[in-house]
C-alpha cells in the first residue's frame, strides 16, 4: 500500500509557503483575523463570485491591501460595485458560466492551471449556512481528486477538512500546536468496508464505516503527534482547530 505524509495543519505554520487561499461565498463562516491571517501566508489568492462580496466587506478601510489575483464565478452574486472597484485594481475576471457545476469547483480548476508550485488550497467559507451547498463544497474534494495530487483543505478558524485518498496509508502530522479536542472520520460519498488506524482515543482495526452502520464521529487525539490511517475509500477527516497554538 502506498503512503503518502501529510500535515493537515501545516497551512498554520508561521513559514508555509506555496498556500493557495480561496474566499467562498458564507460570509458567516469567515472569521476577518483568520481570513487576514490566510491571506498574509498565501502566494496566490482567488475570491469566488459572492466571496468577493465577502472580501470587499471584512476589510473596508484596508481594500487596497486586500487585492485577490483572481475572481471568477458566473457572477450571479457579486455586487456591481464590487466588482467595479477591483476591476478598476487590474484584477483578472474570469466569467465561468457553466452550471453543471459550482463555482468552487470551476475556480479550483482555474487555480491548478495557474501555478505548478502550489503545495495546499485552502478554502474560507465552506462550512455554515446552506447544507446542500456545504454538501457540495464537499463534492468538490471528490473533484479534486481527480484533477490534482495537491491537498484542498475546507477551512475555518474553528476547524478543517480535507478527503483522504483511497487505497493508501496517510500518515498525518498532528503535532503544530494548533490541534485542538476533536476529530472525525466520515464515509462521505460511499462505503469505506476497510479502515485501520493508529494514534486515536478510539482506533479502528480493518473496520468498515458506512452511514446508517458505524461513522467515527466526537473521536480525539492520542496525543503522541501521529495519526495513521489506511483506508480503501475515500475519506473525510476532519478535526478542530485552534489558531493561536498555546
Amino acid at each position: 500500500m502506498d503512503q503518502q505524509e501529510f500535515c493537515p495543519l501545516g497551512y498554520l505554520k508561521e513559514h508555509k509557503d506555496g498556500v493557495t487561499l480561496m474566499i467562498l461565498n458564507q460570509p458567516q463562516d469567515i472569521d476577518v483575523t483568520f481570513m487576514k491571517q490566510m491571506w498574509a501566508k498565501a502566494t496566490l489568492k482567488a475570491t469566488v463570485d459572492g466571496g468577493t462580496n465577502v472580501l470587499y466587506d471584512s476589510v473596508k478601510a484596508d481594500r487596497d491591501l486586500y487585492i485577490p489575483d483572481l475572481i471568477s464565478g458566473d457572477f450571479d452574486s457579486i455586487r456591481p460595485e464590487v466588482s467595479e472597484f477591483y476591476k478598476s485594481k487590474g484584477v483578472e475576471i474570469v466569467s465561468t458560466p457553466d452550471q453543471d457545476y459550482i463555482d468552487f469547483a470551476k475556480a479550483l480548476r482555474l487555480l491548478i492551471s495557474k501555478s505548478a508550485q502550489v503545495e495546499v488550497i485552502v478554502a474560507l467559507g465552506a462550512f455554515g449556512g446552506r447544507m446542500d451547498q456545504v454538501f457540495a463544497n464537499i463534492d468538490v474534494l471528490h473533484q479534486a481528486q481527480k484533477l490534482t495530487s495537491v491537498p484542498v483543505v475546507l477551512a475555518s478558524h474553528c476547524q478543517m477538512c480535507v478527503l483522504l485518498k483511497q487505497g493508501m496509508k496517510h500518515c498525518l502530522q498532528v503535532d503544530t500546536g494548533h490541534e485542538g479536542d476533536w476529530c472525525g472520520l466520515i464515509p462521505v460519498g460511499r462505503p469505506c468496508l476497510h479502515i485501520t488506524t493508529t494514534g486515536l482515543k478510539w482506533n479502528l482495526d480493518n473496520q468498515g464505516m458506512e452511514f446508517g452502520q458505524l461513522i467515527s464521529t466526537s473521536n480525539a487525539l492520542e496525543g503522541n503527534g501521529l495519526v495513521t490511517i489506511e483506508t480503501d475509500n475515500d475519506l473525510l477527516w476532519c478535526m478542530e482547530v485552534k489558531p493561536d497554538a498555546e
